[in-house]
This record gives C-alpha cells, sequence and structure tokens, in this order.
C-alpha cells in the first residue's frame, strides 16, 4: 500500500510531506483548493507523461518521491526480483538525505519500494525505482502492481479486458484450472510451432532429399579413407620421379659398391687392412682401425638398403595416370563444396546425417502432428470446463453488481458479463472466451461495454460496486476513487460513503469527495487548503484531528456559515459513522 509521498515545486505545492495509512482516507476541500494534485502526482509516479507546466512557476525541477509497502504484495515483489530492484535504496540530488528521512518515519528497505519521478524545465523527465534509474515503461508496468485509479484516468484497470476476465476469474476461483490450461496451453503452441516449422520445411524437402541423395552417393563413390590424402601425394611424388630414383641410387650403388675396379667400399676395405697392420706396430692407431672398420660396415649396409630400394622401383605410367587421376577427382569435389580436402571425410558424415534426418522427417512429422492434435484436445476440454464455470460465475456477480448498482444512484440500471467465444487462432493461455463487462446505468437503455460509459463519475461509481465484490479478490492493494460520488447527494452519497468503508476494510481507499456523508465515513481524513499570500499561491495538504474534522465536515453541510445545528449535525455524522 501507499504510506507515504512527498512532493516538492509541483503545480501550486511548494513541499508537500503525507503519511498515509490502510483503510479508508479521504481528501476534501473548497473547488479549486487542489484537491486532485495528489492524484495527478501519483499519475506521474504510476508513469504519465510528464510535462513542464507540472513544475511550480518559481522553481527549475518537480519531484515526486512515493513509498509503497510490498511485504504482502507477492506480484509487486516478484516483478521487483525479476528486474534486480527488489532492495530501496533512494538516491537524490536534490534532498540527498532523503532516504534517511524516510527510513526516520519507519519505512524499511526490506519492505518498501521508492518511485521517485523528477521533472525539469526542459521538459526532460527522469524516473528512479529504488534508487536505480528506470524507463517510464517500467514504472507503468510496476504501477499497474501497486495503485488502481478509478474515475475519468487511463489508470483504471477493469477497461483492460485482461483485468474484466482476471476479476471474473478471481471471483469464481478459477486459479487451479487456470494454472493447469497454461501449462497445456505451453506444451500445445511449443509442439504446434515445431509442426509448423517441419510442414513449412517439407515444401523444400523433396528438392533438397534429391539433392542429398546425389551428394552421399557421389562421396559414397569417392570412398576416401583417413589419411589417404597424404598417401596419395607421397605415391604421387615417387611415381612422377621413379626414372630419376632408379638412375641415381644406380649411380651411387656403382659408386660406392658395384665399380669392379674403383668402388669406394673396396677401397676403404684395402685401407682397413693396411691400418690394422700399423695398428700392431702402434696401438694408437686402434681407435682409428675401429673407426674405419664401423665406416665398411655402414657402407655395406648403406648399399645393401640402396639396392633394395632400387629393385622395390617400378616405372609405372598407368598407376601414376590413376594416382594423379584420384587426387584430381579429391580437389575437384573439395572446390565444389568450398571446404579443403581434408574435411571432405566429415562433410560426407553431416550431409549422411541430413540425409538421415530427412528420410525420417516424414514420420516426425506425422508424430507431432498427431501429439499437437491430442494436446488441442486436452486444451479444449479444459477451456469448455472453464468456460461453463465462467459462464455460471458471470451470472452471479452481474447480480450482485446490478444489486450494488441500485443503491448507488443508478436504479433500474443492469450489469452484464458476455462470455464469447474467441476465433481458434485467438486461443490464449487463459482460455477461449473474451469476457465483455457490460453495462446501462439507466431502464431501458441498452447494455454497452464497460469501456463505452460516458460518465466519469458513473464509471467510477458502477467500478464501486464491482470493487466492493471482487475486493478480497484483487491483487492490487491501493485503490483511488477520483470524485467517486459526482452527480449524487443525499442517501446515495451515505450508500457511497458505506461502500466505500467496507471496501477499506480489505484494501487502503483513497477518495477525493465533495460530500459530507463519504467524508464522515472515513477512518482518516485529509484536508487541502489553497492559500494566497503577496501573490504567491500555495496548496497544502493536513490531516485532521477529530475536532479539526468536525469544522471541515460542517463546512462541507452549511457553506461558509457554519452554526452549531451544522457542528452538531457534523459529530453525529462522525459518531454514527465510528458505530461502524
Amino acid at each position: 500500500m501507499l504510506t507515504h509521498i512527498n512532493i516538492r515545486n509541483f503545480a501550486i505545492v511548494d513541499h508537500l510531506e503525507l503519511e498515509l495509512s490502510n483503510q479508508l482516507s479521504v481528501l476534501t476541500g473548497e473547488t479549486g483548493a487542489g484537491k486532485s494534485i495528489l492524484i495527478d502526482a501519483l499519475g506521474l509516479i504510476l508513469g504519465d507523461r510528464a510535462d513542464a507546466g507540472f513544475i511550480r512557476h518559481d522553481a527549475d525541477k518537480a519531484e515526486i518521491t512515493a513509498s509503497f509497502d510490498v511485504i504482502n504484495n507477492k506480484q509487486a515483489k516478484r516483478w521487483l526480483h525479476e528486474n534486480e530492484l527488489l532492495d530501496a535504496g533512494v538516491q537524490s540530488d536534490s534532498a540527498p538525505d532523503l532516504q534517511t528521512d524516510l527510513q526516520g518515519k519507519g519505512l524499511d528497505s526490506d519492505h518498501d519500494c521508492i518511485i521517485r519521478r523528477t521533472i525539469a524545465k526542459d521538459g526532460r523527465s527522469r524516473a528512479y525505482i529504488n534508487g536505480q534509474v528506470a524507463p517510464i515503461i517500467s514504472l507503468r508496468k510496476l504501477g499497474e502492481l501497486l495503485v488502481d485509479i478509478h474515475g475519468q484516468h487511463e489508470h483504471q484497470s477493469l477497461m483492460r479486458p485482461s483485468e474484466q476476465r482476471q476479476s471474473l476469474d478471481n471471483f469464481a476461483a478459477h486459479q487451479n484450472i487456470l494454472k493447469e490450461l497454461a501449462a497445456i496451453y505451453k506444451d500445445w503452441k511449443n509442439l504446434n510451432q515445431e509442426l509448423q516449422t517441419l510442414t513449412a520445411a517439407k515444401q523444400n524437402r523433396e528438392e533438397r532429399l534429391s539433392l542429398l541423395s546425389y551428394q552421399v552417393k557421389e562421396f559414397d563413390a569417392l570412398a576416401l579413407e583417413k589419411g589417404e590424402i597424404d598417401g596419395l601425394d607421397v605415391e604421387l611424388k615417387r611415381l612422377s620421379n621413379a626414372s630419376r630414383l632408379v638412375d641415381t641410387t644406380d649411380k651411387i650403388l656403382h659408386i660406392i659398391y658395384e665399380d669392379e675396379t674403383n668402388a669406394v667400399y673396396d677401397k676403404l676395405t684395402k685401407a682397413n687392412l693396411d691400418l690394422d697392420q700399423l695398428s700392431q706396430l702402434d696401438n694408437k692407431l686402434s681407435p682409428v682401425f675401429d673407426l674405419l672398420t664401423q665406416s665398411c660396415i655402414q657402407l655395406n649396409e648403406a648399399a645393401s638398403e640402396l639396392r633394395e630400394y632400387r629393385d622395390s622401383l617400378e616405372i609405372d605410367p598407368q598407376r601414376l595416370q590413376w594416382v594423379d587421376q584420384r587426387l584430381a577427382t579429391i580437389h575437384d569435389l573439395s572446390r565444389k563444396h568450398h571446404v579443403t580436402a581434408n574435411e571432405l571425410i566429415a562433410l560426407h558424415e553431416q550431409l549422411k546425417h541430413e540425409l538421415k534426418d530427412l528420410q525420417n522427417a516424414d514420420l516426425r512429422l506425422e508424430e507431432i502432428s498427431s501429439n499437437v492434435a491430442a494436446l488441442k484436445a486436452v486444451y479444449e476440454k479444459l477451456a469448455n470446463k472453464l468456460t461453463k464455470k465462467r459462464l455460471k460465475a458471470a451470472d452471479t456477480l452481474a447480480k450482485q453488481i446490478s444489486e450494488n448498482m441500485q443503491t448507488l444512484g443508478m436504479e433500474g440500471g443492469r450489469f452484464e458479463i458476455l462470455v464469447e467465444p474467441l476465433d481458434e487462432e485467438k486461443y490464449n493461455a487463459t482460455g477461449k472466451d473474451r469476457i465483455i463487462f457490460q453495462v446501462t446505468a439507466n431502464p431501458g437503455q441498452p447494455l454497452k461495454p464497460l469501456t463505452k460509459v460516458a460518465s466519469g463519475g458513473e464509471l467510477s461509481r458502477i467500478s464501486l460496486a464491482i470493487q466492493v465484490i471482487t475486493a478480497k479478490y484483487s491483487n492490487i492493494p491501493t485503490l483511488i476513487f477520483d470524485e467517486v460520488d459526482s452527480g449524487v447527494g443525499g442517501a446515495v452519497a451515505e450508500m457511497v460513503g458505506h461502500l466505500l468503508r467496507k471496501l477499506g476494510n480489505d484494501r487502503q481507499i483513497i477518495c477525493v469527495t465533495h460530500l459530507p456523508q463519504v467524508a464522515s465515513l472515513a477512518h482518516h481524513h485529509f484536508s487541502v487548503n489553497k492559500q494566497t499570500d503577496k501573490n504567491v499561491t500555495k496548496t497544502e495538504i493536513s490531516k485532521l484531528l477529530e475536532k479539526e474534522r468536525i469544522s471541515e465536515i460542517a463546512r462541507m453541510l452549511g457553506g461558509i456559515e457554519m452554526t452549531k445545528q451544522t457542528l452538531s449535525h457534523a459529530k453525529d455524522m462522525i459518531n454514527r459513522a465510528n458505530q461502524h
């Protein structure tokens, strides 16, 4: 609920600070005193469009700060948590000690949501939620969870079709069936989306299947093996240079081993024999003899391996042509698919996997189609059950609201709730119904949607009639009625007051009124006064004590002249209200 509001340099307000309580609070005052300033200020807190015209004429900036106790407001706490704005921490460039002041007034940062809005002379506006800069859209979304303003005002939730549907469902306690329906709807829509995707893809699937089949067959025919490309490159180089390799190895073998008159091996062997004889004369030559012996052995092994290699060489033009063609085919395929030759094997596996998926797509499509139909049937069965419950609840709620209207100056008025079927493409998580609140305030007049009611006073009283019944099911903790008693008086005005007071048992109610019958029934009374001093006009709002309340009610009863009779009448009205 709204616990505190601080207004600076707004309209004709210099500085205004109010602490508010639960139950019914009324604001009264002379015509033109500025009773609606508080409503306008709250409108900005809730995301209304800002205008430099709101700024007091002698100031550079207007600032409004409001604190809401959200300890019992699960929806608001959830929204703050989801947007990482749960912990309060007011930061104000114009009032840096504001947070300390607010906390000094008993506000607990663990339970309070503090919203601040500033407007500069250039028309620019800034908003803060718990000390963090926030876009105006966030104020609107959060504001819908905190305050509902009734009257000719954009925050009237009952004008929204979604709120009308929710009011009916809350009244009938449909929460469990709605939760189940929402879960089924989500599964149905998700699976249906997959079905639509597969169905759309089916149009191109035959063409893609044909292409993939050809490509996979091409890869299968190639039968490329891992590491084959490197092996083919090596073989191609050897086959391409076979003649040179044979000629050169023959030449080397002839030089080192096979030349009968001048082979290196023969000469080295003879030299080693001579060195052996010398080492017998001087053992210092023994290490050299050993090295030369090893050289002879290694030269012999080298010649043996060269001979084996030479004998293995084969000049094979046909094999050379095949290897060359094989590599050309591989590289042509890699260029065709815009990948490297070494990436062809991975691409082959990918194409085979896609081909398999497409070949199985018809089976998957049939399976999903069957599941979608099954989920749709479950959804419709549950939605039809909900529709029946709504029709029954709509009849009960409409009768109770119509009864309340008779006591609010709308004798002969009638209220009905239309439960219409939606087209299938408009089915949603809350069912297959369109809920429309219809009303006529006068007998003999046709029913019209609540959104078409022209009179702000009638609309406020109709909303009051609805709220009295549905209040205990509503999630919005603060309801504001702006001139709800417009155009009524006497017994009807008193009944409006009784209904507001009754509503205050479940919600925080703030009402701007000009009727003493309504004001006398308030739990808390605030007076709005406009003062002019040296061409400076200011509006002040103060909470009235008991004697001050009597005087204010007497003023509202008797005008300028206050007699003993009016004072006595005012006191009696307040006493009678306190007995309720």
